[in-house]
């Protein structure tokens, strides 16, 4: 976040080559006993890369996981191993401002997650690892605005749903141009899905994943992409999961089929699938899973600009319902008592011009029946629709609420009112839901909206909907919010060519989202 574009900020890194190699000239901190006494480590340790995650005014994660046979459960000895980070100002790592040592341990899959602190608010920083006489790539972070900082911007990606079997990460490439500060990402991280023949690539291992090596494994593969490597490596990111990360569909401790996965199986599988999301992304230790349960509700400051509230959409809710009337049944629950309250506690109390909710399912309303009567698309918030109407509700009396959304694998950007029912009743917020990174691979455009077009009419609220692949682009102000919708023309290939699909603006203390 920054008054205005630096060099530094701004330039253009090609296919990331100039972060990620640079590790090959990078000089050695150890003193020459210390190397000498090391246990040598075999080459592609770092093959997995590094990331940063969680920004704070004066702190970030740092990960990485060494990994030098990654499709096979990871290649190390089964003990730990010593590895030794250090962080810098400047991209030579000649002003290091922190160092130290962290433990890869066996039994989190010899991943690292150091939380520095001590650092400067608002600032780019480099860092790299070394390990048994490796050296990492050095890669890019950095720290979130102070707490009452009131100015500058704010660029954030929005990303969702990456399937490997359905098309290289090419929007990623771009991304990486765009240069953003922070990358959210809310959800489907990985497929679960059995490997196919069908699509550009081939998912590893024979069949979905249950066990923590098979979950490894799968994202050890998801990793090796290289523009989504590039990117972990050029910006702290923000991360929630949603289905897939697990089991398609799941809720609460209720698989897909529970018919053929049985409580205390699936129960198994939860807590193998979150030790190995943790073991993948740049979190702090408040997310290392407890059995079947990991903490991934979280809140983050970027100075008085924006509070951004992550949801955990998955392991609250009450399972899905497959009917209209089923789905205003006010029992049902998407956060759970508790989260809810902490939700609507931090829109209520923010100082901050912009509140940024980070929901892994959409909130506006789809209806996909044309003309009279409802048909609501029951895996989103339209399952749930009165603990949605209450939350609606509360958006009236927040300051500029703005939700960031996925899974669907479109864009359908949309005001958010307090009654879709009623045409003329308040917009209280606006919607933005990312288009996939790769998942449904190269949609037919005409097709899709010869399906959906009819359909906007019974949704008013609809602003831009659209199936191309790519992600969402934000330059947060405190006059407004500018929006692009960045698609590639083509995922089937390592290589495609990007655009701005379309440009939008929120205005501060103007609920709703207009096209420009």
């Amino acid at each position: 976040m920054t008054g205005a574009p630096s060099p530094d900020r701004r330039r253009l890194l090609t296919a990331g080559a100039a972060v990620l190699g640079a590790a090959a000239s990078a000089q050695l901190w150890l003193p020459s006993a210390a190397r000498a006494a090391e246990t040598p480590l075999p080459d592609g340790v770092f093959g997995l890369g590094i990331a940063s995650g969680d920004p704070l005014p004066d702190g970030i994660v740092l990960w990485t996981r060494l990994a030098p046979d990654p499709l096979n459960g990871g290649g190390m000895p089964d003990e730990i191993v010593p590895v030794e980070w250090e962080i810098a100002e400047d991209e030579r790592l000649r002003k290091v401002v922190r160092r130290g040592t962290a433990h890869a341990r066996p039994e989190y899959g010899h991943s690292v997650h150091v939380d520095v602190r001590g650092l400067r608010p608002d600032r780019s920083y480099w860092y790299r690892f070394r390990a048994g006489g490796r050296i990492s790539p050095t890669g890019r972070t950095r720290t979130a605005p102070h707490p009452h900082a009131k100015g500058g911007t704010l660029r954030v990606a929005l990303a969702s749903c990456q399937n490997w079997q359905h098309g290289y990460f090419t929007p990623y490439a771009d991304m990486l141009a765009q240069d953003p500060d922070v990358v959210l990402f809310v959800g489907d991280y990985i497929y679960e899905s059995t490997p196919s023949s069908a699509g550009p690539r081939r998912h590893e291992g024979t069949g979905e994943p249950y066990t923590l090596v098979q979950y490894r494994n799968r994202y050890a593969q998801y990793r090796s992409d290289p523009d989504l490597a590039a990117m972990h490596a050029n910006a702290p990111w923000v991360v929630t999961f949603d289905d897939h990360e697990v089991d398609n569909d799941w809720a609460g401790e209720v698989p897909q089929d529970p018919a053929k996965q049985s409580h205390d199986a699936f129960v198994a599988r939860l807590a193998a699938a979150f030790q190995a999301y943790y073991e993948h992304m740049p979190v702090r230790a408040t997310a290392i899973p407890d059995g079947p349960h990991i903490q991934m509700y979280r809140r983050l400051e970027f100075g008085r600009l924006a509070r951004l509230n992550v949801l955990d959409t998955r392991q609250f809710r009450s399972d899905q319902v497959t009917s209209q009337a089923a789905a205003e049944d006010p029992s049902l629950t998407m956060l759970g008592a508790e989260q809810k309250q902490w939700l609507l506690d931090g829109l209520h109390d923010s100082p901050a011009r912009w509140n940024l909710i980070a929901s892994q399912i959409m909130m506006a309303e789809t209806d996909i029946l044309p003309g009279d009567g409802k048909l609501w698309y029951y895996d989103a918030w339209d399952g749930y629709q009165v603990e949605r109407t209450a939350l609606l509700d509360e958006f009236a009396s927040v300051r500029n609420p703005v939700v960031l959304s996925g899974d669907r694998h479109l864009t359908m950007i949309s005001d958010l009112k307090k009654d879709f029912a009623d045409p003329s009743a308040d917009v209280v917020g606006a919607e933005f839901v990312g288009t996939s990174i790769s998942s449904n691979g190269d949609q037919d455009q005409a097709a899709f909206h010869a399906q959906w077009d009819p359909l906007k009419a019974d949704n008013p609220h609809w602003k831009v909907i659209d199936a191309h692949r790519g992600y969402h682009l934000f330059d947060i102000r405190r006059d407004g919010i500018d929006a692009r919708v960045r698609v590639v023309d083509t995922v089937v290939g390592p290589q495609a060519a990007a655009s701005t699909l379309a440009t939008l603006r929120v205005e501060t203390d103007e609920p709703g989202v207009q096209v420009v």
